[in-house]
């Protein structure tokens, strides 16, 4: 069974929202288990144990929240672990234009410098899932085919 870690920190419950979206599109894909943590809860033994990572974090100056960028500095310390795992990446943002885009693409970096298989998007979302403020229907459920598309 495949095992998916959903990594995430949430301040106003946001991008918790969008966690548990992304958790429930991944366990409609068979042979999957998914696992659910808050990014202060992670250990770097949860990340290696994993065969697909999900980070996500609220959008601060385009940037991905410190929390979660202290837990991915401290992967340093598998460096080369993690390569061949699948990683996608999820964030909400206090409005349009605001920085979601380049926050997915710090989260996309450090996942390439690990090594790991990151896919695109070609018709919409190319980064990851994106939502603004309170996520909405159409949000959630952007969030939920974030790795379901990936797996299948």
């Amino acid at each position: 069974m495949a095992k998916i870690l959903i990594v995430y920190y949430s301040k106003t419950g946001n991008t918790e929202k969008m966690a548990y979206a992304v958790a429930e599109g991944a366990k409609q894909v068979e042979g999957v288990d998914v696992i659910v943590k808050k990014v202060d809860k992670t250990s770097l033994d949860d990340l290696l144990e994993a065969d697909g990572i999900i980070m996500g974090s609220p959008t601060y100056y385009g940037q991905m929240s410190a929390k979660l960028k202290a837990l991915i500095d401290e992967s340093v310390k598998i460096h080369g672990k993690l390569e061949g795992k699948v990683g996608a990446a999820f964030t909400s943002s206090g409005g349009t234009a605001t920085g979601a885009e380049t926050t997915l693409l710090s989260i996309l970096n450090a996942m390439l410098i690990h090594g790991m298989i990151v896919q695109g998007r070609a018709d919409d979302k190319h980064y990851g899932a994106a939502a603004v403020e309170n996520p909405n229907k159409k949000s959630l459920n952007t969030a939920a085919n974030l790795e379901k598309e990936q797996l299948s």
